[in-house]
């Protein structure tokens, strides 16, 4: 069972964000919150899975509320945005969340982004992914990363890598490489640590911005 913390400011998209939740059988809506304050608070109390958060909040905003969720390993963060592109998301990439999707994603969509960042994969919504990540890999937003970093990845690592950055799921980077999904996650894991990157959207636009 995958369990959700609904963060939402507006009470009635909260209200239909858990409706179309609850209609799944695999997942469970562990909490609500009306503000980045209380997310934070009922992250660290009940300990979900995902946080379904939207980046303009009161009290807390969604970006500030993602960096303390992702900072302390409480959850992975999967961001609503009512906007394509905006200085929220890239924010938001910047403070480790998992995925980006827009308001506007139907139901089915929006459960299949929540079981997807459940299985530690990213997600940007396809109408952001390429501009996402070329503008925040390009932009002068801050100082690009040393190739030296690549330094500590073995030869697989790399290869992983470099498959995150064509965006690729496990699954895929399992098939393209020939290795057990398990694994594939391990490698993942190990290259984001290496790397001091919170998630794997962050590890795609490293791969973007050095060419691996």
């Amino acid at each position: 069972m995958i369990r959700v913390l609904v963060a939402e400011d507006q009470a009635a998209v909260r209200a239909g964000l858990v409706l179309i939740l609850r209609s799944a059988p695999d997942i469970e809506v562990a909490g609500e919150a009306a503000d980045g304050e209380q997310a934070v608070a009922l992250a660290r109390q009940v300990r979900p899975d995902v946080v379904l958060m939207d980046v303009q909040m009161p009290l807390l905003d969604g970006v500030s509320a993602t960096r303390r969720i992702t900072g302390e390993r409480l959850a992975d963060v999967l961001v609503l945005t009512t906007f394509d592109l905006d200085e929220y998301v890239f924010g938001a990439l910047r403070a480790g969340a998992a995925g980006f999707l827009l308001k506007n994603t139907d139901a089915q969509d929006l459960l299949e982004a929540v079981r997807t960042v459940a299985r530690g994969e990213g997600l940007i919504a396809p109408a952001v992914t390429r501009r996402l990540i070329a503008e925040f890999a390009a932009g002068p937003v801050r100082e690009p990363r040393d190739p030296a970093v690549l330094d500590a990845l073995t030869r697989r690592e790399r290869e992983v890598l470099s498959c995150l950055g064509e965006g690729l799921s496990n699954a895929g980077i399992a098939e393209r490489l020939d290795m057990a999904e398990a694994t594939v996650k391990t490698h993942v894991s190990r290259l984001l640590g290496k790397l001091e990157l919170r998630s794997r959207v962050q590890a795609a636009v490293l791969a973007q911005e050095l060419g691996v």
